[in-house]
């Protein structure tokens, strides 16, 4: 327990490591690297088992009791310290690294500027009709500069509208493939991603992929090299690409087929976003990636093949199993094929450590040692976060490892349980001869033929029943991790698995793994074409429950502090804590602890009193969405852009947040205007929680509809009511007035500058702050404002993104805020924020707020004051590049 308990430790130190806002400096490092190897130095000399021979561990003078106290106590002060120097240990292996890899970065003078780079692919390309993207490593780069590793984006010529579908380049992209080498001109750019509350942090997942910069391929590339043979992950990658290339006749026009090739090779880049939340809502999303079932399986199978040939077949008149003992020629085969699965699987972190664990497990055969699951588990721990300290960040690491040790702990109960019932059958046997084992009791009392299937019966129930208890235990351990990741428990779960887990483990995966063999042999056409109809068919079957189950509601779990998820992991453990490993009074009590799971579960995020309100300016790049929440409701103004057919900000940034924070429905919408940087996200939100009513300059249900036929897609639910944003309406809710003051008529105005001019503009007055949302309008509509006696406000959302065109200075006078909050995009075609307007809100001597620096702002109104804070810099990490 001593080993287990300071792997926990190093863990901590490393996950610690990765919360840090800034790293220590290399002088730092240094000395707490020295004042490690001190510790350990210390360590020995005080650990009683590491004691130099004929050393006293009782003094001379003092007598017995006191000499067992310092012994005693002494292996105490030894645990504590092995346990520190381990957390220690880890912290500076993952500092360290980081350091080298935050040195690895882009300089500030090569930022949006082309340069002049040859480079490598690496990877496994992901390939669209319009797009091409890879990682590659950088070979030369002119100027210097340049990160080793970055990720490419190559996009076919000219503009295609938001709506457009996707069409083959023209001229088509050239086969891209790992290991070819090509000289590029790129424009570079650091990694950056939209921050926001309770959302995905791409920036920390692309630096643990050691991609330092993102590039566009500006020009025509051209092709210099292949290096086939560069390395053992190139051969790798160039294997996977040519069996993806053989599978894709086959499974082109097939519903299912990406879910197949992601079975077989790990390539999840086809698989459509309505099958990824179809596997999150039921719980499957374990079995569509390379989780280590799947690997285990396979090496399983290889395993036995080879243990029933190496029993079979002899060397020079004399048996292999008497050279080298079946059980350790399998195991080692078993090795080598979890090796190259993993590799044809992209190395993924379910694969490496189903890897270590087999490795750990091989090891201990050929070196005859008896070592339990837990132990296997710690070493494989440690392997897999020696290999990749980044791994931790990764929510399958947890999910994997502790899948695996719940598996164990229920394993070694049920074993426990099974040799108690045999003890306690062979003390009760009173026949002739030595007990028989409980299995048998009844086929040795009687030979009838009906006791042999009374046996075989009660076998397969006992076997079911600890199918369903696994599961059960499973579902309960990561429960809390699944709430902290997806914010919802899929109550389906258990049953999805109970038929979803020996379907495609012991079919639907096989029998992709065989297409992927003969689908590179033209002569096996036949019967790759078998094979994929037949895994295809059978993966159909199963989705037609599985899509009723999803339809089902999930229990929802408001984003709430880190002890409440750490408490809920306590109770699931103890719950599921082998019973003979507890104290006597705790073992019929254990069940309890479910409880410790009720505070996550019930958690309601806190809201503001009557008269408060809280503000979410969303980070969506170069667009506009606000969430205003008050006592018992909730608003939105704008839902961000649309980027494309299948990409747009309501359902990717919005949505999320509303889980997070517990909002099932909003009660009111407001679209300002009908530009697509603020109404774009209307059909994501819209789809996926019901709003009471909206409010929109333009008529929205005839755009939703137009929408709808440009996407092919059926028209969402419409709000229960829909309504103009005409100066005059207002209403009041929880203690809090919301009053439009613009567009003044009944103009229905669509695109261009007029859709700005005609933008709503909504004025919010708590009892303690007020608040202005301005959408796009322009100088003359603050002007009329102005004109019509527009009062001081606290904070002001800045007009058009800090356009040129907004932000006037007689408007910047009469607000006279406090705070100013611009949502714009980095990098922005447009320019946004204009300087003028810059200066111009810095003389007013406001606090500015910016979206593209800062993430996004969280505004509160309370009686004790107003406070701003944004995403990023509360929840900052040392991979988080300085935003200007």
């Amino acid at each position: 327990m001593i080993g287990r308990l300071a792997v926990a430790a190093g863990l901590a130190g490393v996950s610690g490591a990765h919360q840090l806002a800034r790293l220590p400096g290399w002088p730092w490092l240094l000395a707490l690297a020295a004042a490690l190897l001190l510790g350990v130095g210390l360590l020995w000399a005080m650990h009683p088992g590491l004691a130099p021979a004929g050393a006293p561990v009782r003094g001379r003078l003092c007598g017995h009791f006191r000499g067992w106290l310092r012994g005693r106590l002494r292996r105490q002060l030894s645990c504590l310290g092995l346990w520190l120097l381990a957390g220690a240990a880890g912290f500076v292996f993952t500092a360290g690294w980081a350091q080298l890899t935050l040195a690895d970065r882009l300089l500030a003078g090569n930022v949006d500027r082309v340069s002049r780079v040859l480079l490598r692919v690496e990877g496994l390309p992901r390939l669209q009709p319009d797009r091409v993207r890879f990682e590659a490593e950088v070979l030369e780069a002119r100027p210097a500069g340049v990160p080793r590793r970055v990720l490419v984006s190559w996009s076919a010529p000219g503009w295609r509208s938001p709506y457009a579908a996707s069409q083959p380049a023209d001229p088509p992209f050239p086969v891209l493939r790992a290991g070819q080498v090509w000289r590029m001109a790129l424009v570079l750019r650091p990694v950056s991603a939209a921050q926001n509350q309770a959302a995905f942090d791409y920036e920390g997942h692309a630096f643990a992929r050691g991609i330092r910069a993102s590039a566009t391929v500006r020009g025509t590339p051209e092709h210099v090299r292949d290096d086939d043979w560069h390395s053992l992950a190139v051969v790798a990658d160039r294997a996977r690409h040519g069996i993806r290339e053989a599978m894709a006749p086959y499974l082109r026009d097939r519903r299912y087929g990406p879910v197949l090739r992601a079975l077989a090779i790990g390539d999840q880049d086809g698989v459509d976003d309505s099958d990824w939340t179809l596997f999150n809502r039921t719980g499957l999303t374990h079995l569509v990636s390379i989780s280590g079932s799947h690997i285990t399986l396979l090496a399983g199978a290889g395993g036995l093949a080879v243990s029933w040939l190496w029993r079979r077949l002899a060397w020079r008149g004399r048996p292999l199993a008497e050279r080298w003992p079946a059980r350790r020629a399998a195991a080692c085969a078993a090795l080598l094929v979890a090796w190259l699965y993993c590799l044809l699987a992209g190395w993924g972190v379910p694969a490496r450590r189903t890897l270590m664990m087999l490795a750990v497990v091989a090891g201990t055969q050929a070196l005859q040692l008896r070592l339990t699951g837990s132990r296997v588990l710690a070493m494989a721990a440690v392997a897999v976060v020696a290999c990749d300290p980044w791994a931790v960040l990764a929510s399958g690491f947890w999910l994997s490892f502790g899948a695996v040790a719940v598996l164990l702990a229920v394993g070694a109960e049920h074993e426990a349980a099974q040799a108690a019932a045999r003890r306690a059958g062979q003390a009760t046997w009173a026949g002739p001869g030595p007990a028989p084992a409980v299995a048998s009791v009844t086929a040795s009392v009687a030979a009838q033929p009906v006791s042999a299937w009374r046996v075989r019966l009660r076998r397969w129930r006992q076997g079911l029943w600890l199918a369903a208890r696994l599961q059960w235990a499973v579902t309960l351990a990561l429960a809390p991790a699944l709430a902290w990741v997806f914010h919802e428990i899929s109550l389906v779960s258990p049953l999805a698995n109970a038929y979803a887990i020996p379907l495609i483990e012991l079919c639907v995966t096989p029998l992709s793994l065989l297409l992927a063999a003969v689908a590179p042999v033209p002569a096996l056409a036949p019967l790759a074409e078998a094979l994929a109809w037949l895994a295809h068919a059978v993966l159909e079957a199963l989705m037609q429950p599985t899509q009723w189950l999803a339809r089902l509601p999930t229990w929802p779990v408001t984003a709430g502090p880190a002890w409440l998820y750490l408490l809920a992991s306590a109770g699931a453990a103890l719950a599921l804590w082998p019973r003979p490993a507890l104290p006597q009074w705790l073992r019929h009590r254990r069940g309890w602890a479910c409880l410790a799971l009720a505070p996550m579960l019930f958690w309601t995020a806190p809201r503001p009193a009557d008269g408060e309100w809280d503000l979410h300016a969303l980070d969506v790049g170069q667009g506009s969405a606000l969430l205003l929440r008050t006592a018992r409701h909730a608003l939105l103004f704008d839902a961000g852009a649309r980027h494309g057919r299948e990409s747009e900000e309501g359902s990717r940034t919005v949505v999320p947040l509303l889980r997070a924070l517990g909002l099932r429905r909003l009660d009111t919408l407001v679209v300002s205007h009908a530009d697509l940087d603020h109404a774009g996200g209307v059909r994501g939100v819209l789809d996926a929680v019901p709003v009471e009513q909206t409010y929109s300059s333009f008529a929205l249900q005839p755009w939703l509809e137009t929408e709808a036929r440009l996407l092919q897609a059926p028209v969402v639910r419409p709000p229960l009511a829909l309504n103009s944003c005409l100066l005059g309406a207002h209403w009041q809710v929880d203690g809090v007035s919301f009053e439009f003051l613009w567009p003044l008529d009944e103009r229905r105005v669509r695109k261009g500058v007029q859709a700005n001019r005609g933008s709503c503009v909504l004025r919010v007055r708590g009892a303690h702050h007020s608040l202005l949302l301005t959408g796009d309008i322009d100088a003359r509509g603050e002007a009329a404002l102005v004109r019509r006696g527009l009062g001081a406000v606290d904070v002001v959302v800045v007009a058009h993104h800090g356009s040129r065109t907004s932000s006037s200075a007689p408007f910047v006078t009469a607000t006279a805020p406090r705070h100013v909050i611009l949502q714009v995009g980095r990098w922005n075609r447009h320019g946004h924020p204009a300087p003028m307007v810059l200066a111009r809100w810095a003389r007013a001597g406001v606090r500015l707020w910016r979206t593209d620096a800062q993430g996004g702002v969280n505004a509160q109104s309370r009686a004790t004051g107003l406070t701003l804070y944004s995403v990023l810099e509360s929840s900052r990490r040392y991979w988080h590049g300085r935003r200007p």
